[in-house]
């Protein structure tokens, strides 16, 4: 037989039963769009997380309590932050940080609750990247006499003031009135941070009015952000942070109570973490497919069973065996393909609405769509060769008196 009449036959033939062929490709269709959504998912978390780091600036390198140590969190001073920019060579600025709990922010008639107050050291818009829209920022020297003075972030400007100008306003943070110097531009949400909802003050008068109750308060800090001058001056940097903080906090260097990480340290560090819950879900679409591919397996075996005088009158018309198996095999090929092609289809469909209607980011993996298509034509040629070899292998004769 031609290639293009055997190709025929098994279309004919898969056309014979059309809803038993489409529910035999679910199986097929669901595990190929699982391997594409899934990986979309895994990609779309790793990409939120770079964002969310590579939102903090560039050329970062951050110094934070090191966690797991009693205590740990009481050592990183302020005078830390000094000292670093005072004994380091190559850094183009540092931002000292100290969050205390969300507070009522008060201007103009308007109240917002919960508020995210951001305390900082004068170099925060050059060490991360964040420019001042309207105004300026507060200089070193109102940080270190602990003037009331505030910086908006560009949400929390439009809320209280609408669209007259904060500038020269008094607002109320908590209890505490302070001036409006500046507001900076709008940057919106970069993964899940509302960076235009928050309010920027100097660190010292946060330490004064907003960190005296707190169990870790006076002039503890959060995070120390260090911004190099080069990528290529950050192995040198970090050298010396470690050597001046181990010195300060009479530590051993071996085991320190802070940590010293680059953006990509953080980055490569959040990747190991889903690249679990990667696996997880490669394993998960896998079985789907796996599943899928038994179904096939099944209904050709099923076929089989009730064509075996089809297959008899087809031998006695002079079809050889190999013919007969290629048939079969084509057809369990093109429940697999057409599975395959609907199935990328859905793949990308649902990675596209997931990513709109759910809380989670996803990201189509290009690498993905042919991973998952390749593995729909292979599940089709595994799982039908052995019903197609069944059929193969009929005797013409038995065949023919099959009822």
């Amino acid at each position: 037989m031609k290639p293009q009449k055997i190709l025929r036959s098994a279309w004919e033939g898969l056309m014979l039963n059309k809803v038993r062929s489409f529910l035999t490709t679910l199986g097929v269709i669901i595990g190929v769009a699982s391997v594409i959504i899934m990986l979309a998912v895994s990609a779309g978390t790793e990409a939120a997380i770079a964002n969310q780091i590579n939102a903090l600036g560039a050329n970062l390198i951050i110094v934070s309590p090191a966690r797991g140590i009693p205590g740990a969190a009481r050592t990183m001073l302020i005078d830390d932050a000094y000292a670093i920019a005072d004994q380091v060579v190559g850094i183009a600025g540092f931002s000292a940080e100290q969050t205390p709990p969300p507070l009522t922010v008060k201007a103009n008639g308007t109240s917002l609750d919960s508020i995210a107050v951001i305390g900082t050291t004068a170099d925060f818009p050059t060490v991360r990247d964040y420019a001042v829209a309207s105004g300026r920022y507060f200089d070193a020297s109102e940080d270190e006499r602990k003037a009331k003075v505030i910086v908006l972030g560009a949400g929390i400007a439009a809320d209280l003031f609408g669209t007259d100008d904060p500038l020269g306003q008094t607002v109320t943070v908590g209890s505490t009135k302070l001036t409006v110097v500046g507001v900076m531009e709008a940057k919106g949400m970069v993964a899940d941070v509302d960076y235009d909802g928050r309010v920027y003050l100097p660190i010292n008068l946060v330490f004064q009015k907003f960190m005296t109750t707190m169990p870790v308060g006076g002039d503890r800090v959060r995070t120390i952000y260090v911004k190099a001058e080069s990528q290529e001056k950050i192995p040198s940097i970090i050298t010396q942070i470690n050597s001046i903080l181990a010195d300060r906090h009479d530590v051993d260097p071996a085991k320190p109570d802070f940590t010293v990480q680059t953006q990509q340290d953080i980055i490569a560090t959040q990747e190991a973490t889903t690249a679990a819950f990667r696996d997880l879900l490669a394993w998960v679409a896998g079985v789907s497919l796996v599943v899928g591919g038994i179904g096939i397996m099944n209904i050709m075996l099923v076929s089989v069973t009730e064509r075996t005088r089809e297959i008899g009158l087809r031998q006695a018309l002079g079809a050889r065996p190999a013919d007969v198996l290629m048939q079969f095999l084509l057809e369990a090929i093109i429940l697999s393909l057409a599975g395959g092609l609907v199935g990328v289809a859905v793949g990308i469909g649902g990675s596209y609405l997931f990513g709109a209607l759910g809380s989670m980011q996803t990201q189509i993996v290009p690498e993905s769509i042919p991973l998952a298509f390749g593995a729909a034509a292979i599940v089709g040629i595994f799982f039908g060769y052995y019903p197609a070899t069944q059929a193969a292998k009929l005797d013409p004769i038995v065949a023919l008196r099959h009822e």
